[in-house]
C-alpha cells in the first residue's frame, strides 16, 4: 500500500476513486434464499440490468445453471417484503413469479418450460413445503380478491390439480409451515395485529389427517410477549424452534409436551421475520445442529451438540452470516466480512474445505481503496450505550489536506428493527474512497443485541434512534476524527425518518439525504400495507395517544425547524412509503427557501433495484454534498437541480 507521504493531498470528498457509481450498480448482485438438496445448491441472484428481477441458479457438479430465464422473476409480495419464493423437493422445483403471482413448477432434471400450478392474480403465495402423502404444497396464501381494506392471509394447500384448500384461518398472519419427517404433523407460526412478529408469535402443532385436514391443532409455545422464529424438525422427529423468552433468540426443543432450552446464551440465534424462508440453523444429524449466532453484532458459525448444549465454533472468514442450510456434512451459506462481499459458499464439515459458488461482487477494487470498519460502542443519552461501525476515509492515492478533517456521513439503517453489519459494501466504499468518513449506526431498537436493546425503540421511534445517531457524530467529532462543520446524515425508509428528525430536532448535522423516508407518521398509517399497518402502535404510541404524538414527532409538522439542505429520493411505485411522503416535505422546504433537491424514479418501489437508478441516485447525492460544502465538483459528475442554493 502507498504510504501517506507519497499520497496527493486533496480536499476530502473530491478524491478520485475507482469505485464508481456504475461499479456499485454493476458489481453488486443481490444474493438470497440459499437452498441445499440432494447435494445441489440453489440460490437467488438479482439482475440489476434486467430490471432487478431475481433468477434461480443451481450448482450441479462443477456447473452453474440458470433455471428461470427472463422474463421470470422469482419473487413474491406476500407481506410486501416477500421471501420464501421457491422450494426444491424430490424431482421438482416450485417458485412464485412476481409478474402474475402464479406458482410455477420446473422439472428438476432440466428441460421444458416452467408450468403454472396456481391461478395467481390476486392470490399470492410464499413459504412452501411439500406434503408428499397428499401430493400437494402447503404454504402461506395472501388473498387480495375480497375487496376488503386488507388481504386475507391463511395457511393453504395447493393441490396437484391446482386446487386451493384453506387449512388454517382466522389469524392475521401465518408463516413457516413445517411438516414432520414422517409426514404426520405440521407446525406453523401465526400472530395478530397489533403485534409484529418480533414482538409476539405463536407456535402451533397439528396432526395431518388421512384426508389432508388438520386435526387437534394446539398452541405449544409463544404468545404476546414471546417472539418465535424458524421452527424445524430434526431427523428423529423432534420439533425445534428459536424463541426470545430469555431476552435473547435462543434455540429450544419441544419434547413430550415440555419445552427445553438447548443452548442458553446471551446471543441471537434468530432474527426478525421481515421476510419468509430465513434459516439460521439446520441439522447435520439428530444429535448435531449447525447454526449461526450473533454476539456484539458479529456472526459466528458453530456446531451445537443437542444433548449437552455444547457450542463449538467453526472457523470461517465471515463476520455476517445471513442464512445457512445443512445437509449431511455440507453447509451452504450466505456470508460476508469487511473485506469479503456477500457470497454463497459451501463448507465441508469433515475436511473444512470452503468453496465459493457465487460472489455479489466478482471483481473487488484494490485493497488500498477499501476502508475496514472498526466496531465501536459509545455513550448516548440517558446513560445508554450505542453501537456502530466506523469507516475511516481510505484511498491509495489521496490524503486530506494539512489540518483537514473529513466530512462524516452517518447512516441510520432501515427497519427500524434492522441491523447494520460489517460486510463489504461498495455503496459504502463509494463514499470512503472519496474522502468521507462513514458511521453505520446500530441504534437502540436494532436487532442483534437482545430483546431489551430491541425494545428500547418501543414508543421512541424518532427519538432513541436519532439520539444515538447524533451521539455517534459528536463522539467522532470530539475526538477530532471528523469535521464538525461537515456532518451529514442519510437513511432509507425508517432511516429516512431518523434523518428527518435529526435535522428537525437537533442542530448537529449540516445536510441530509432521505431515501423513500417517512415524514408524516399519520400518513404512513393511512397508506401502509397490512403487515405494518399497526407497527406504529409499538414504535410510537397506541391509538388513543397517536394523534398527539404523531403531530409532535412527524417532521412534516416541524418544517419551520428545518434549515439544512436536503436531497430526497423516491420510487414512484413505492407502496410501503408512497411518494406523497417525500413530495409534501420537498414542497415545504422549497416554500421556506431551504436548499432542496428531489429525484424521482419511475418503475421503482421500496428500495431501488435497477442499475441506472443506483447510478443516478449515488451520483446525485455526491453532487449535492459537494455543492453544499463548496467542494470542487468533477466535470464528469451529472448536475442535479438544487433549488434555493444559488450559484
Amino acid at each position: 500500500m502507498t504510504d501517506s507521504i507519497s499520497k496527493q493531498a486533496a480536499p476530502c470528498g473530491a478524491w478520485a476513486s475507482p469505485i464508481t457509481a456504475a461499479a456499485v450498480a454493476a458489481g453488486a448482485t443481490p444474493l438470497s434464499q440459499v437452498l441445499l438438496d440432494g447435494g445441489e445448491v440453489y440460490w437467488l441472484a438479482g439482475r440489476a440490468k434486467e430490471g432487478g428481477r431475481n433468477t434461480l441458479l443451481r450448482r450441479r457438479g462443477g456447473d452453474i445453471q440458470e433455471l428461470t430465464p427472463a422474463p421470470f422473476n422469482v419473487r413474491t409480495r406476500v407481506h410486501e417484503y416477500g421471501g420464501g419464493a421457491t422450494l426444491v423437493a424430490d424431482s421438482h422445483i416450485w417458485f412464485s413469479n412476481f409478474a402474475d403471482n402464479r406458482v410455477y413448477r420446473i422439472d428438476r432434471a432440466g428441460g421444458g418450460e416452467p408450468v403454472p400450478v396456481s391461478a395467481g392474480g390476486a392470490r399470492r403465495w410464499a413459504d412452501f413445503v411439500l406434503d408428499r402423502a397428499h401430493r400437494r404444497l402447503i404454504g402461506v396464501r395472501e388473498d387480495h380478491s375480497a375487496g376488503a381494506t386488507y388481504p386475507v392471509n391463511t395457511l393453504c394447500a395447493l393441490g396437484a390439480d391446482d386446487s386451493e384448500t384453506v387449512l388454517v384461518e382466522g389469524n392475521d398472519f401465518y408463516s413457516s409451515p413445517r411438516i414432520s419427517p414422517d409426514g404426520k404433523h405440521v407446525a406453523w407460526l401465526c400472530w395478530d395485529h397489533p403485534r409484529m412478529p418480533w414482538q409476539g408469535t405463536e407456535l402451533w402443532l397439528a396432526e395431518i389427517g388421512a384426508d389432508g385436514t388438520l386435526l387437534d391443532g394446539r398452541l405449544i409455545a409463544g404468545g404476546e410477549e414471546e417472539a418465535i422464529v424458524q421452527p424445524e424438525w430434526s431427523p428423529d422427529g423432534t420439533l425445534y424452534f428459536v424463541s426470545d423468552r430469555s431476552g435473547w433468540w435462543n434455540l429450544y426443543r419441544y419434547d413430550h409436551v415440555v419445552v427445553h432450552a438447548v443452548c442458553p446464551r446471551a446471543a441471537e440465534f434468530g432474527g426478525p421475520h421481515w421476510t419468509f424462508g430465513n434459516s439460521m440453523y439446520g441439522f447435520r444429524s439428530a444429535n448435531e445442529i449447525v447454526c449461526t449466532y450473533i454476539e456484539d453484532g458479529v456472526s459466528r458459525l458453530a456446531r451445537l451438540d443437542t444433548g449437552s448444549g455444547k457450542l463449538a465454533v467453526i472457523d470461517t472468514p465471515y463476520q455476517e452470516i445471513r442464512e445457512l442450510r445443512v445437509e449431511n456434512d455440507t453447509v451452504a451459506l450466505l456470508g460476508g466480512a469487511p473485506t469479503v462481499a456477500a457470497e454463497i459458499a459451501c463448507i465441508d464439515l469433515v475436511t473444512g474445505r470452503r468453496d465459493v459458488l457465487a460472489r455479489s461482487i466478482e471483481q473487488l477494487p484494490d485493497v488500498g481503496y477499501l476502508s475496514v470498519p472498526q466496531s465501536i460502542r459509545y455513550p448516548s443519552e440517558g446513560g445508554r450505550t450505542a453501537y456502530a461501525f466506523y469507516y475511516p476515509p481510505t484511498n491509495n492515492d489521496y490524503a486530506p489536506q494539512p489540518g483537514e478533517r473529513p466530512p462524516l456521513m452517518v447512516i441510520g439503517h432501515g427497519g427500524p428493527t434492522g441491523m447494520a453489519a460489517s460486510t463489504l459494501k461498495l455503496a459504502t466504499q463509494f463514499w470512503t474512497s472519496r474522502g468521507f468518513a462513514v458511521l453505520d449506526v446500530n441504534y437502540g431498537g436494532s436487532t442483534g443485541f437482545g430483546r431489551a436493546y430491541r425494545d428500547l425503540l418501543k414508543g421512541q421511534w424518532g427519538v432513541i434512534d436519532v439520539e444515538d445517531c447524533v451521539a455517534g457524530a459528536r463522539y467522532l467529532a470530539d475526538r477530532d476524527l471528523v469535521d464538525r462543520e461537515r456532518l451529514v446524515i442519510r437513511g432509507g425508509s425508517a432511516g429516512g425518518l431518523t434523518t428527518l428528525c435529526a435535522l428537525a430536532f437537533h442542530d448537529v448535522f449540516k445536510a441530509g439525504a432521505s431515501y423513500y423516508g417517512v415524514s408524516d407518521l399519520k400518513g404512513l398509517d393511512a397508506d401502509s400495507h397490512k403487515f405494518e399497518s399497526h407497527y406504529n402502535e409499538y414504535l410510537i404510541a397506541p391509538k388513543a395517544d397517536a394523534d398527539r404524538v404523531y403531530a409532535e414527532r412527524s417532521p412534516i409538522n416541524h418544517t419551520d425547524k428545518l434549515h439544512r439542505p436536503m436531497i430526497f429520493f423516491q420510487g414512484l411505485d413505492d407502496k410501503v412509503v408512497p411518494p406523497p411522503q417525500s413530495e409534501v416535505m420537498v414542497c415545504a422546504l422549497r416554500a421556506r427557501g431551504v436548499p432542496v433537491a428531489y429525484v424521482t424514479l419511475e418503475g421503482e418501489g421500496h428500495g431501488f433495484r435497477k442499475a441506472d437508478s443506483i447510478v443516478r441516485t449515488l451520483e446525485a447525492e455526491l453532487y449535492f454534498y459537494l455543492r453544499v460544502f463548496g467542494i470542487p465538483v468533477p466535470a464528469s459528475l451529472p448536475a442535479v437541480e438544487i433549488e434555493n442554493l444559488g450559484k
